[in-house]
């Protein structure tokens, strides 16, 4: 390791390591300043057997200064990780940081590729945007970065399908813009940076400049004459050449210390055509971070959130500004987001692979893990942004509970959702005696919304679990108390008591014959079995709640009805 490379992990070492003693007012631990070293500086990682001496040494440091100075250099180091902390410490109401530099205006984008339907993890760019927007006035940009019709190809009907899920969370951006449709624009400022020296076309095969670059050598056409480039970039916006043939890279440093950084292509040859018509006709495209660059700055982005593995996407569009003379937006790098309960993983290519082999019914299938899906069980958009805002901006990984989701949504919900009785694989019961019908409410909570009556023609269908022992009770809810004799139940009263004093098992059930055959659609598989007669009342798209089983989304009230299960 350098001197200049042990001096920049010095001082991002010490900064983690005050930030770790101050925040939870006892001495740095080793451990918990490694991870965010390593997460907000990638290219450390080549030296990680030596890293951790270093780090060590710069905890005994700060363990060694009192608390005051520790409080004291990080407010000189990191101003704005002090001032988080203190709002974390007065109980600010924002689950999300303040930005800097806002005194301009907000103005962010979410760039979405569209390559497929948004998965869970998607949600957390909009929603953060569109919190921001919102705390700052600002302006909120969706933006499709669609410029690479080969290895991430656009699918047409992901655009649309994204804007929904958008509109679905609760926002709506103020610009739409499709990057496809901006060729022109890449390319007159691709010209302007030939001009400007910045610029030069290349034939090095692929592997051959890799070799150049890893050892700091230029390739042969690195000093070549601006007018030659433009003519050769003139060639590949005609099509002139095939893919892998041209490219055109941005000058940098071509003795970097991050060799990512050297001499990055900014646009190369792509043979297959883009999906829209409207950009079919175009072989030479924009690299993302030549793209995303100019593009930000020509729609007045302020203020870019990015994951923590794009630091050197940053890095790479600086040298584009430094030759426009432009002004880079300020940046904030989170963690990447994961989520428990799903068996598929958060990828887009997953997803899609699976449904192609019809292990998943589509992207709204219960058991996806993809807005789509989450919106066709009833949970609320609000239910998602309010559990992904609580996970904040950290450079750390974070992961989200599904069971903050459904606490959130069974907020939103449940005032509304009307109770019904729903028995899978049901036993059927002779009933003798008692009422012609149960009465239950309607909802608990709301007397004022009524009861419901529930048949009793003779016979009860019941959960397998809930057939007693003969001679033993359960409690009908909404009907009454009955006791199992020989096959069937015999009515034995109305005393609540029964239930209060002398626990007796209180049951859901509906009438053997008039219920409304349901299958149920659940993450863990279909479930069939009988909903009580006055679901038949509902209107698709109405929340329920089956009484004992969970709230559902009325899906369709054909034949056979279907619900799809949103949680308990």
């Amino acid at each position: 390791m350098d001197s200049e490379l042990r001096d920049r992990v010095e001082r991002a070492a010490r900064t983690h390591a005050l930030l770790n003693a101050v925040k939870y007012e006892s001495d740095a631990d080793v451990g918990a300043v490694m991870g965010p070293l390593m997460g907000e500086n990638p290219e450390f990682r080549e030296h990680a057997d030596e890293i951790p001496g270093v780090v060590g040494g710069v905890v005994s440091e700060v363990n060694g200064l009192s608390d005051a100075e520790r409080r004291d250099e990080l407010a000189d180091l990191a101003p704005e990780k002090l001032a988080e902390l203190e709002r974390e410490d007065e109980g600010d109401d924002h689950p999300l940081p303040d930005l800097s530099n806002v005194e301009d205006g907000v103005v962010m984008r979410a760039a979405p590729n569209p390559n497929g339907p948004w998965h869970l993890g998607h949600a957390r760019m909009p929603a953060v945007i569109g919190t921001y927007k919102e705390r700052y006035d600002g302006r909120f940009i969706c933006r499709f970065d669609d410029t690479d019709p080969e290895t991430k190809r656009p699918d047409l009907e992901a655009y649309d399908a994204i804007l929904d899920a958008i509109d679905y969370l609760g926002f709506e951006p103020d610009a739409v813009l499709r990057a496809s449709d901006r060729l022109e624009t890449y390319y007159d400022h691709a010209r302007e940076l030939i001009d400007r020296g910045g610029a030069y076309t290349c034939s090095c095969p692929g592997a051959e400049f890799s070799e150049l670059k890893n050892a700091g050598e230029p390739c042969p056409h690195r000093g070549k004459e601006p007018e030659r480039t433009r003519e050769e970039f003139e060639a590949m916006v005609d099509g002139e050449y095939s893919a892998g043939e041209m490219t055109l890279r941005v000058r940098t440093d071509i003795t970097h210390k991050n060799p990512a950084l050297r001499d990055w292509v900014a646009f190369r040859m792509i043979d297959r055509p883009h999906p829209r018509p409207e950009a079919a006709d175009y072989r030479c495209w924009p690299m993302l971070d030549f793209q995303s660059g100019v593009d930000d700055h020509l729609t007045g982005v302020t203020h870019i959130i990015r994951g923590i593995d794009l630091q050197d996407s940053a890095k790479r569009q600086r040298f584009v500004y430094d030759y426009f003379d432009w002004e880079y937006p300020e940046v904030v790098h989170w963690g990447h987001v994961q989520v428990d309960e799903y068996d598929v993983s958060l990828s887009t290519s997953t997803i899609k692979e699976l449904i192609d082999d019809g292990e998943l019914d589509g992207w709204d299938d219960p058991r996806a893990p993809t807005l789509a899906s989450l919106r066709r069980r009833g949970i609320r958009g609000q239910a998602i942004v309010d559990a992904m805002i609580e996970l904040g901006t950290s450079t750390s990984n974070v992961e989200l509970s599904m069971s903050a989701v459904y606490a959130n949504n069974r907020d939103l919900i449940d005032d509304d959702a009307d109770r019904h009785f729903f028995v899978r694989d049901g036993v059927e019961v002779a009933v003798d005696g008692g009422p012609d019908a149960g009465r239950p409410p309607v909802h608990p909570e709301h007397e004022e919304r009524g009861r419901r009556d529930v048949p009793v023609p003779g016979a009860v269908l019941i959960e397998p679990a809930d057939v007693p022992a003969a001679g033993e009770r359960v409690w009908l809810k909404g009907f009454g108390c009955v006791r199992r004799v020989d096959e069937g139940f015999e009515y034995v009263g109305d005393d609540i008591a029964a239930v209060r004093e002398e626990d007796v098992p209180v049951i859901h059930w509906v009438p053997a014959e008039g219920g409304v055959p349901l299958r149920l659609r659940t993450p863990d598989g279909d479930v069939i079995g009988v909903a009580e007669p006055a679901l038949a009342d509902a209107a698709v798209d109405d929340v329920v709640q089956f009484e004992r089983v969970g709230f559902a989304r009325i899906d369709a009230l054909d034949d056979d009805a279907v619900a799809y299960f949103a949680h308990e």
